[in-house]
């Protein structure tokens, strides 16, 4: 099986990560995955130059694809594949964001002024796969669970940093509203993170395309890995 991780944040772009681009493909590489979606927080999320005022929104758009072109060389030393994806944010309310590649983000101040309920169908229309990431997370930063059933394709019923109960709480959630089901790690340790998880298929994936087309195919599957032993 060809296995991808799904959920993963670098330093510098996500300052809530505490482990570079290479140190964390290495890491992957080591462990056998075919492939990486290196999936930042975004300008309205935990952005490390999201309030620099002093930066127009392209190039803060840039600055935050430098992460992915910078993890796309190395893939090639190590021989590993990099794809491209995100995360939005609203209020410590995640979502996974793939298919729409670094260059349609620069396009697009427009989206910083939009709601959520206005935003995911509009990526949506463009092409784009939407999850929501760890729906029912409980932290002191997030205020209050949000919800969007009508915005999005799937939920990550199963993310390696949530609870038991977090996770639970997700796949009862996909199942009564007939969600797509997804993995990641939500790793943001490179191998430091003990516990992995993502989506595996039989057959390598061509680009961030094909990688929609599967998902919303049923073409990939669920697997979760326990480094400590504990799986």
């Amino acid at each position: 099986m060809y296995r991808y991780e799904t959920h993963l944040h670098t330093r510098p772009a996500s300052a809530c990560a505490r482990c570079g681009v290479r140190e964390s493909l290495e890491f992957y590489r080591e462990q056998g995955y075919d492939g990486v979606f290196i999936t930042n927080h975004f300008l309205d999320g935990n952005f490390k130059e999201r309030n620099n005022d002093t930066l127009s929104y392209r190039e803060k758009v840039k600055i935050y694809n430098n992460d992915y072109y910078e993890g796309v060389e190395i893939g090639k030393d190590i021989g590993l594949k990099v794809f491209f994806g995100l995360e939005i944010s609203y209020g410590g309310t995640d979502f996974l964001v793939y298919g729409l590649p670094p260059e349609w983000w620069l396009d697009h101040p427009e989206i910083m002024d939009m709601k959520k309920s206005q935003e995911l169908p509009f990526l949506m229309s463009q092409g784009a796969l939407v999850i929501q990431a760890h729906p029912f997370r409980e932290e002191g930063y997030i205020d209050h669970i949000r919800l969007y059933p009508r915005g999005v394709h799937g939920i990550e019923i199963y993310n390696a940093c949530n609870t038991e109960l977090e996770n639970a709480m997700a796949k009862i959630y996909a199942e009564k509203y007939g969600f797509l089901k997804f993995a990641g790690s939500d790793n943001h340790c490179g191998g430091e993170q003990k516990k992995l998880a993502g989506m595996e298929s039989e057959t390598p994936l061509k680009d961030e395309i094909d990688f929609v087309e599967r998902i919303k195919s049923g073409g990939m599957r669920i697997f979760s890995t326990d480094l400590s032993g504990n799986e």
